[in-house]
């Protein structure tokens, strides 16, 4: 990690957390930088890049970030197996945070695309856009299904219930960390055309503004 991340700027420390019993690291971990451009720097740089094939999520840490899940979980259906996880995020971070990795369920023998995945967003404003935007979408030559995924250990009950969303409204932590749009460095909309001259009610152009003076051949 520290070979990795000290490409993009000087590292003062590197910290993997282990299992108290096992000894293996947990999955994550943490790196300081010397200054906070070069972490953003990292960020930009890093995310989502192939570590052992596999994209690894690079953010800024957060104490509260696992508290942020408030239940705004999608399920991406019918996936082309070409597609990866550095493609969805690519694709769905466009509608707002993204809290982890997006998660493409494989098969633990091969490591082949199932042709689902689950989407975890920080919150509902940002799964409600995706499914709107997204569901019926052609990614990869294949058009997807967008929904919002079951709840796990339920009779049949989906994320995005009224309950949930009240819940996270009242979630000051949710409130904190509003969703970005990716979008903001796009090129600024080009600008409108100025309106035609104004026409009197006889259907003739107006006359010349005062202080000018018209010309006769």
């Amino acid at each position: 990690m520290w070979e990795l991340f000290v490409q993009s700027g000087p590292v003062v420390n590197v910290h993997m957390p282990k299992d108290r019993v096992t000894q293996t690291h947990q999955g994550y971990g943490f790196i300081e930088f010397m200054g906070e451009e070069d972490a953003d720097y990292a960020i930009k740089i890093m995310n989502m890049i192939k570590l052992y094939g596999k994209p690894i999520r690079v953010n800024k840490a957060s104490s509260h970030q696992k508290n942020l899940d408030v239940g705004a979980n999608i399920f991406i259906g019918n996936l082309d197996p070409e597609v990866d996880e550095k493609l969805l995020y690519d694709t769905f971070s466009a509608f707002g945070v993204i809290l982890q990795t997006p998660k493409i369920m494989r098969d633990p023998d091969t490591g082949n695309s199932k042709g689902f995945a689950f989407i975890n967003y920080a919150s509902f404003e940002a799964s409600d856009a995706s499914i709107d935007a997204m569901h019926g979408q052609y990614l990869c030559n294949r058009p997807i299904s967008v929904s919002y995924a079951f709840k796990k250990d339920s009779k049949g009950d989906r994320h995005g219930s009224a309950a949930e969303r009240l819940l996270a409204a009242q979630n000051p932590l949710s409130q904190a960390d509003r969703p970005h749009q990716l979008f903001a460095d796009a090129p600024p909309p080009a600008p409108l055309p100025p309106p035609p001259p104004p026409i009197n009610i006889m259907g003739l152009p107006p006359p010349p503004p005062s202080g000018l003076r018209a010309s006769a051949l």
